[in-house]
């Protein structure tokens, strides 16, 4: 039994689901308290490719900036499907919180008006100065916008106050969905 937390061990674990604004102030704070996500895509053989990256949110819409000729390119550009955990680094089961964003990447062309919008989101001059590039003008390269169609939340936290540790955000639902027995 754990001393320090006794509501881990709570079987079986509770299975309310959240309200939609709740869960969505919930996955806002883990969008905004990091900037660094795992992007899994699909590679020529099926296989998938999981590649750390920066990210940068409009919402729940996210942007990222793919190295040009990257094999995350070739695999978006074939299959669009993406899946990209977001996760804040703590330690231990009592502190996990972090979500799943499952969805579809549209790579935007350079001076396109999806691509000036999301040049205003992602927070290109901080990369640039770290590579000793200027920052007067942004990088002349696709940007990918991943729009989701599902978002798993995490949160053992969540417990303690009655709801299930996982639930889903679906964007047309008008309430949460709950991952089963908190299995994914």
């Amino acid at each position: 039994m754990s001393l320090a937390h006794p509501w881990l061990e709570q079987e079986p674990w509770p299975t309310a689901s959240m309200p939609k604004e709740m869960l969505e102030k919930r996955i806002e704070r883990v969008l905004t308290m990091t900037n660094i996500g795992y992007l899994g895509t699909v590679r020529k053989d099926g296989s998938p490719i999981v590649s750390p990256l920066e990210f940068y949110c409009d919402g729940f819409t996210l942007y990222i900036f793919p190295q040009p000729k990257s094999p995350k390119i070739y695999a978006l550009k074939r299959d669009p499907r993406v899946s990209i955990a977001i996760a804040n680094p703590m330690a231990g089961w009592a502190c996990v919180m972090g979500c799943q964003i499952f969805g579809k990447a549209d790579l935007l062309d350079v001076d396109t008006p999806e691509w000036e919008h999301g040049m205003k989101i992602f927070k290109w001059q901080a990369s640039s100065a770290e590579l000793g590039r200027q920052l007067k003008v942004p990088p002349q390269g696709q940007l990918a916008r991943i729009t989701p169609d599902r978002i798993v939340y995490s949160e053992h936290l969540m417990r303690k106050e009655g709801f299930a540790p996982r639930q889903i955000w679906l964007p047309d639902a008008e309430e949460t969905q709950v991952v089963p027995g908190g299995n994914v």
